[in-house]
C-alpha cells in the first residue's frame, strides 16, 4: 500500500527531472544565433526557435550558403528540425556594354566603295558621319533597291531616311 502512494510521487519527480533537462527554446535560439553569426557567409540570416523547430529566414548569396546554414543549425543541440526559408540572392546583372564611340569612322576604302556604288545614281548624295553613311536625294524604287543591296554588301551602317521616292 505504501508502494502505491510512493509510485505516483516517483513518476511526477522523474517527469519533472526529464522535462527540465530539455533545453529551453531561448537557449537554443541563442546557440543557433551564435553559430550563424560566427560565419560571415551566414550574416544575412536570422533564426526563430519554437518547440525545438528552428526556422531560418533571410538572404543567402547562393545555394551552397543556404545548405550550409541548414546544416549548421541542425547540428546545434536542442534543434529537432530545421525549416529553411532563406532566399537566394539573384546574381548581379552583367556589366553594361560600353557605349559605341562616335569617333569611329569608316575607312577610306569603304567610303570609296559606297561612292562608287552611287556614281550611277545622280540624284543621291552621301555624307559620312562617324561610322554611318547618310544618304539623301530622290530615287526610284529600283534605285532604292540597288542602294540597299550595295550598302548591305559593303556592310555599312546607313541612314536612308532622307531618301525620297520619285513619283
Amino acid at each position: 500500500m505504501k508502494f502505491s502512494k510512493v509510485l505516483p510521487a516517483i513518476v511526477i519527480a522523474s517527469a519533472l527531472t526529464f522535462s527540465s533537462c530539455q533545453p529551453k527554446d531561448a537557449d537554443v535560439d541563442a546557440s543557433v544565433e551564435k553559430v550563424l553569426n560566427a560565419d560571415p557567409m551566414m550574416a544575412g540570416t536570422m533564426v526563430e526557435v519554437k518547440d525545438g523547430v528552428a526556422t531560418i529566414t533571410g538572404e543567402c548569396k547562393d545555394d551552397a550558403c543556404k545548405a550550409a546554414c541548414e546544416k549548421a543549425v541542425a547540428a546545434v543541440k536542442g534543434v529537432k528540425s530545421v525549416v529553411n526559408n532563406c532566399s537566394v540572392a539573384p546574381p548581379p546583372p552583367p556589366p553594361p556594354a560600353p557605349p559605341a564611340s562616335l569617333s569611329t569612322t569608316l575607312d577610306e576604302a569603304t567610303q570609296q566603295l559606297v561612292k562608287d556604288g552611287l556614281k550611277d545614281i545622280k540624284a543621291v548624295s552621301v555624307e559620312f558621319l562617324g561610322d554611318k553613311a547618310v544618304l539623301s536625294g530622290e530615287v526610284s524604287k529600283a534605285d532604292r533597291m540597288k542602294i540597299m543591296q550595295m550598302l548591305a554588301a559593303a556592310k555599312v551602317k546607313s541612314d536612308v531616311t532622307r531618301l525620297t521616292d520619285k513619283k
